[in-house]
Formats: structure tokens, C-alpha cells, sequence
């Protein structure tokens, strides 16, 4: 029986003082995303490909950031379900975003590295396998129209 979660996020933006959004370049992209029952507003810009705040998250980084974070929990939940024990996770996730001429773009792929430590040599080809079972149960991935591929590496901790 499938359910239904609820989530929710305001996002907030303001002309500041002296910008016009009849020029492309005249007005700042910096904005606040605030997500229903959370303590810390995350500001928020866009790109500085695209005239935003390069110190800020934007939309493309949020959502690399989301699917790395979910595969990571998902990895770690089919871990348990083996009695693989994970000490360490590390992924230097990338994406490649394709912008056309036009202004309007796409993800093509995302692509997950994890370095994985776990304590038992023997479970390293199944830790390995197993994120191919993450992926299927990523919610993010399940929501993406692109390609998520998975380089992973296990590291046995010798310590």
C-alpha cells in the first residue's frame, strides 16, 4: 500500500532598492527557501553562471546534493539489510547540466563516486553490488529523467 508524504517549502524573493527586473542583468537572484518545520532558511541564488551569488546553494547544487544525500541513506538502510557494517561514506558527486542557446537546459547524468569503508573483507563484492539496490530505492534517483551512474569503492578498514 503506497502513501503520500506532504512537503512544503516557501520561497521568498524581493526587488531590492534601485534594481529593475525590466534588464536581464539589472536584479539580484538572491532569495530564501524556507522548508515547513526546519530551523535554518537556506539563501539561496542562482548560478553564478547565470548572474547569481556564487557563495550561495542554487537550484542545480541543491538538487546534485539531494540525490547524493539520498542515495547515501538508501546505501546505508540496504547495508543493514545485509549486516554490512559502513564506518565511513564519502561521495564526490558531479553533474553534467547541458544549457542551450536558448536559455532553457537539462541534467544529461549525475555521477556518484562513494568511498565506502566497511569492516568485513568478506562482504566487499555485495557492498559494492548493493548500490545498484540503493539506486532503485532513491527516491530522488526515482525522480530524475536522466541518468544516475555509480562508481563506487569499498575500503576495508585494517585498523
Amino acid at each position: 500500500m503506497a502513501f503520500n508524504h506532504i512537503l512544503k517549502a516557501k520561497v521568498n524573493w524581493q526587488l531590492a532598492h534601485n534594481e529593475t527586473t525590466q534588464n536581464p542583468k539589472g536584479f539580484s537572484r538572491n532569495h530564501v527557501v524556507t522548508i515547513a518545520n526546519k530551523k535554518i532558511p537556506l539563501e539561496v541564488s542562482a548560478a553564478k553562471a547565470f548572474r547569481g551569488d556564487e557563495a550561495l546553494y542554487n537550484p542545480e547544487d541543491l538538487l546534485l546534493s539531494a540525490l547524493a544525500s539520498c542515495h547515501m541513506m538508501s546505501y546505508l538502510y540496504v547495508c543493514t539489510q545485509h549486516n554490512i557494517e559502513v564506518l565511513d561514506y564519502e561521495d564526490n558527486a558531479e553533474a553534467v547540466l547541458e544549457v542551450e542557446a536558448s536559455g532553457s537546459g537539462c541534467f544529461r547524468k549525475v555521477i556518484l563516486n562513494p568511498v565506502v569503508t566497511i569492516q568485513d573483507a568478506s562482504k566487499k563484492e555485495l557492498a559494492k553490488t548493493l548500490h545498484t539496490k540503493a539506486n532503485s530505492l532513491c527516491f530522488i534517483a526515482n525522480s530524475c529523467n536522466f541518468p544516475v551512474e555509480h562508481y563506487a569503492e569499498i575500503v576495508i578498514n585494517m585498523s
